[in-house]
């Protein structure tokens, strides 16, 4: 079926913003063909467009399944903490009322339930409702995983045991999800994939932002309504053009969050993520740490203690609990926090406030157990501003640091996410030809990179050299799209595509 000019027109105007594209703007890589005229070169704007359209094409197309699973899993557990409180009630709340008991009656409660391990830490209950966890040390569950048991604080009996992952203390089920989340439950080798996801999420936003702004420039000349059509959905438009549309708005209304959690995702990853603590800790830019220790590093012993060496430190060590707490709250330790109770002589137990709803300065302090004097202090203010705002943005990744508010808005843009790829997709699938065989739209075509200025593409290449370095996940899938890229433009030279 023959198609009009207008109508060739209006599809090499449509573009996308998140992870599929649209019609090319240059004639499709086929067998040559009689031309009434010989075609025009296009300009450098036209050549940039060209270029960002085909690296954003495949980059969403082969990225995007990793942009899927990232955003529901992503999505879920933002939501996590709130239905944490719902489905562990039973170990988070308790009905008693009262005065506390002491912490150290709560937490010896605790010790003769699980006399089995080794106590490692406490969380005090701070609210009427709350209970107290009490933390072990259990090197069977594996990294960052605890066993802990829940104390009602009024009544010092134990409410349940849970495993909890990590300093935001995650229950079982936050922490499967995180794991899916995060690696797929595939250990070091799964979290390639979130790695990828995150790598690629700024690339494909940022490629799409400029897209769907060319292609709302080109449409309308008008400078004044170009902001509001940028971002409101064309409602009389219909079929592939009405997916675009979509695609495009939606897009826009969530870059900037979608950029956020590709920073923020970045700094957990473990490529990426090591290059950046490389970078922050040559800069001085890393999360304090309070001394602990109250010895010279001359005077420390090598001898191991015996078990009942141990033991008998650790039950004095609680038995200070309640004094140490008072001194961190009189200290300017005013959010909920977690005690680490020291199970080796001479070192000093450690306040340190928690990740929390509304919680923005996570204060830490060391104090000596026999004197109840703090040894050491790493204040929030003090932080360097880089470590500030990798706490902060971390926390709110997370879903943490607004509480519910900020768990409704990151669900919201992982829907949103969702759609603007599902709508990708589709308009591939939509732009397939209506005759022939052929499954899915045309690839858009190549060979603008080598039509740039000398200057151009020396720049660019060197770009793309640097972050691959610095982001090997980026690197990595780029040079294999580059490979598959030129061995399919051999296959099929003087065949139609």
């Amino acid at each position: 079926m023959s198609r009009s000019p207008g109508s060739v027109r209006r599809d090499t105007a449509s573009v996308v913003i998140s992870n599929n594209t649209d019609e090319h703007t240059d004639p499709p890589e086929s067998e040559s063909a009689p031309s009434a005229r010989p075609p025009t070169q296009p300009g450098p704007a036209a050549l940039w467009r060209q270029l960002i359209l085909r690296w954003h094409f495949y980059a969403g197309i082969l990225v995007g399944p990793f942009l899927l699973i990232a955003a529901i899993s992503g999505g879920a557990y933002a939501i996590a903490p709130t239905l944490e409180t719902v489905i562990y009630r039973a170990e988070l709340h308790t009905d008693s009322t009262g005065a506390a008991k002491p912490i150290a009656d709560q937490v010896r409660s605790a010790m003769a339930e699980r006399p089995d391990l080794t106590i490692a830490a406490v969380r005090p209950a701070r609210d009427a409702g709350e209970t107290t966890r009490v933390m072990f040390t259990d090197t069977s569950l594996g990294e960052s995983k605890r066993w802990a048991v829940f104390i009602d604080p009024v009544t010092a009996k134990p409410q349940g045991q849970l495993v909890v992952y990590g300093s935001s203390g995650s229950l079982p089920m936050r922490t499967w999800i995180d794991g899916l989340h995060r690696n797929l439950h595939l250990g070091d080798f799964g979290r390639n994939y979130s790695e990828i996801a995150a790598s690629w999420l700024w690339i494909i936003s940022l490629g799409g932002l400029f897209l769907w702004y060319r292609q709302q420039r080109q449409r309308r000349r008008d400078e004044r309504s170009l902001p509001r059509r940028m971002l409101t959905i064309d409602r009389k438009a219909a079929g592939r053009t009405r997916t675009l549309n979509w695609h495009g708005a939606v897009g826009v209304w969530i870059v900037i969050g979608l950029l956020f959690l590709s920073a923020t995702g970045l700094t957990w990853s473990k490529h990426a993520g090591g290059n950046i603590t490389e970078l922050r800790q040559a800069l001085h830019w890393t999360q304090p740490t309070v001394a602990t220790s109250l010895e010279p590093a001359a005077a420390k012993s090598t001898t191991k203690p015996t078990k009942a060496e141990t033991a008998a430190l650790v039950s004095h060590n609680v038995d200070q609990l309640d004094r140490v707490y008072d001194t961190a709250l009189a200290s300017g330790i005013t959010d909920k926090a977690e005690i680490g109770i020291p199970s080796v002589a001479n070192k000093a137990f450690t306040v340190t406030e928690v990740r929390n709803a509304w919680q923005f300065s996570p204060n830490s302090i060391a104090i000596n157990g026999d004197t109840a004097s703090v040894t050491s202090a790493q204040w929030f203010a003090d932080w360097p501003i880089a470590a500030k705002m990798a706490n902060l943005g971390i926390a709110l990744h997370m879903g943490i640091l607004f509480g519910l508010a900020n768990q409704i808005a990151l669900v919201l843009l992982a829907i949103a996410l969702v759609t603007v790829i599902a709508r990708g997709y589709r308009m591939w699938w939509q732009r397939r030809p209506r005759t022939g065989s052929r499954p899915v739209g045309r690839t858009p075509a190549r060979g603008a990179f080598t039509r740039l200025p000398a200057s151009a593409a020396v720049g660019i290449a060197t770009l793309v050299i640097t972050l691959g370095y610095a982001l090997p996940w980026f690197g990595i899938p780029l040079a294999l799209f580059l490979a598959v890229d030129v061995a399919r433009g051999l296959l099929m030279r003087g065949r139609p595509i």
